[in-house]
């Protein structure tokens, strides 16, 4: 499948070989325990270790993240599992790791326990490449790009050489562009890790997530981790995902091209200021986002004058639910700084853009802010 387009990959990865009168894709398997007699050779026998309804979906999701290629993916209960099982299956006590300190708001929580186990953590913002001066004695650099909700783009090449070159691994985390947007082992990563949760099932309604590897001694590391703490997805959310990878590239060039002409929109408007996008040819991200990304995500950031005006915004939109997360289906936004955790102006808005016609949703954010703007 590595010559075929996104489109047709997506609706077709990790298929099983067709069987006379059963279902394209096999309903999820529902089993704490399997039929187990003698020895314990076979692919399946107890539910916390693996399920034929998880393999489907770790395939499926690899030929995704590098089509033609022997990779392994493990599929988590969400996307923080998936993180949690890199950082901790990978380092010691005394080890050195690289995270971004503008990344997701949960990395704060990942860097205290780290902390907590002996770990020293050093950490440096997205843009221009600022990891770079942290790598020495190193054991694992965590990427986020682009970073949330910043959308700082790294030059992810050139710290993976750099971190190698080290021997340092390298983790990136994908969520925001997912595999067709960007596909990090292919950039030389170690690790690709993901909040499934995202775009990649796209609806709002799964929790999931995925750590893809082509070594297989890290990939044992990162299985044997889930099978420690017990991190699973159930099979019908798994089920739900693999189905849902089907209209994957479908989203997924609606949602990127929707959020183009959104960001061009803001771009016009005098009430709006540190707009980001890093489709946007004048985005600071730019020039490294194009050199890496096939497609440029569906999330775009900007400033309104203050907390106020931002709420009013958000009030006053109709075809955006005012909502955390992102990369559904249906668009939502938020005042990113209502959770204290991101270092972001009291009146920025993080937009996660849908798949709703362009036209209504561009119009919905032009009437929002002159409804906002209006009542300063």
């Amino acid at each position: 499948m590595s010559t075929m387009g996104d489109g047709t990959r997506a609706v077709r990865a990790g298929l099983p070989e067709p069987q006379q009168y059963e279902p394209t894709l096999p309903g999820p398997v529902f089993a704490a325990h399997f039929h187990l007699s003698g020895e314990p050779t076979g692919p399946y026998t107890y539910g916390r270790d693996t399920n034929p309804t998880w393999t489907h979906l770790e395939r499926a999701i690899g030929e995704l993240e590098a089509p033609g290629e022997n990779v392994e993916t493990t599929v988590f209960a969400s996307g923080m599992a998936a993180i949690s099982a890199v950082l901790l299956s990978q380092v010691r006590t005394g080890d050195v790791v690289v995270l971004p300190d503008d990344g997701y708001q949960a990395l704060p929580l990942v860097r205290a326990q780290l902390e907590a186990y002996g770990v020293e953590v050093r950490t440096a913002p997205t843009g221009g490449d600022a990891q770079l001066a942290l790598l020495e004695g190193a054991r694992l650099l965590w990427i986020e790009t682009p970073s949330n909700p910043g959308l700082d783009v790294c030059d992810v090449r050139r710290l993976v050489e750099a971190a190698h070159a080290g021997g340092t691994l390298v983790a990136v985390d994908n969520t925001l562009a997912t595999p067709l947007g960007q596909r990090p082992l292919e950039l030389g990563a170690d690790f690709s890790v993901a909040s499934d949760t995202k775009g990649m099932t796209g609806h709002g309604d799964i929790l999931l997530g995925h750590v893809t590897c082509r070594d297989s001694g890290l990939a044992a590391g990162v299985r044997r981790w889930r099978k420690v703490v017990g991190a699973i997805p159930g099979p019908m959310e798994a089920w739900l995902a693999h189905r849902s990878l089907a209209t994957l590239e479908l989203r997924i060039e609606r949602q990127c091209a929707n959020a183009l002409l959104l960001a061009e929109a803001l771009a016009e408007r005098p009430e709006v200021s540190g707009l980001r996008y890093p489709g946007l040819p004048t985005d600071p991200s730019y020039p490294n986002a194009v050199r890496q990304m096939r497609r440029f995500g569906s999330v775009v950031s900007f400033v309104l004058a203050d907390r106020g005006t931002a709420e009013r915004f958000l009030s006053a939109l109709r075809l955006a639910e005012d909502a955390t997360s992102f990369g559904g289906v249906r668009s939502t936004a938020e005042r990113r700084a209502r959770w204290g955790g991101d270092a972001v102006p009291e009146g920025f808005i993080r937009f996660s853009v849908g798949a709703e016609n362009a036209a209504d949703l561009v119009a919905d954010v032009a009437r929002a802010l002159d409804e906002a703007v209006a009542r300063d």
